[in-house]
């Protein structure tokens, strides 16, 4: 599978930028009232868009 990437596949800015983003889901998770309504699509989606660079960036 070549569209597979791995952490070492990442820049290390990227590297930091993936790991604050998964600590700012944590927080997120942990402030959760106990009801599971929590929101955590905008920074999955900066994540994808971290992903997708390094994914453009293998291809080449």
């Amino acid at each position: 599978m070549a569209d597979d990437i791995r952490f070492s596949d990442f820049t290390t800015g990227e590297k930091l930028r993936v790991a604050a983003l998964t600590a700012r889901m944590a927080k997120r998770g942990l402030a959760d009232d106990g009801t599971g309504n929590v929101d955590l699509s905008d920074l999955k989606r900066k994540v994808e868009r971290i992903e997708n660079a390094a994914r453009r960036r293998k291809k080449k």
